[in-house]
């Protein structure tokens, strides 16, 4: 699987990624085990770049890239990802597209937290959560 890193979208991670890191396109809809936020109503529709010192044993589908990142996903994103993936940043906002059109026009950037997401958490977030 490719993804093409815009000129605007490679300028940006630049300063948010380091060359060691490894990167994982994930979900970031409730359904992945670093997004907490989502719900039914953006299930397939919202992702996030999860940054990490360490491999991830849900994320080994390599994402050829032409920024040299160190970048996967995993068999549960596959389903929403279609040909000709590409990262771009406009309006100030990252965004993930495809030959089909904008899947995501404002993608998180983070952290992976070995914490992961609790019961606790999604009571928190209560009605953030559709």
């Amino acid at each position: 699987m490719k993804i093409n890193i815009k000129d605007t979208a490679r300028d940006y991670l630049a300063e948010k990624i380091s060359p060691d890191q490894y990167v994982f396109l994930g979900l970031d809809d409730g359904s992945s085990k670093f997004s907490k936020l989502g719900g039914s109503c953006s299930v397939g529709g919202k992702f996030q770049l999860v940054l990490s010192d360490q491999p991830d044993a849900d994320y080994t589908i390599p994402l050829e890239n032409n920024g040299g990142y160190k970048m996967f996903t995993s068999k549960e994103e596959t389903p929403y990802l279609e040909n000709g993936l590409y990262l771009q940043f406009n309006n100030a906002a990252l965004g993930l597209g495809s030959d089909g059109g904008l899947l995501d026009g404002a993608m998180r950037v983070t952290k992976a937290d070995p914490s992961q997401i609790t019961k606790a958490d999604m009571e928190a977030l209560g009605g953030k959560i559709c």
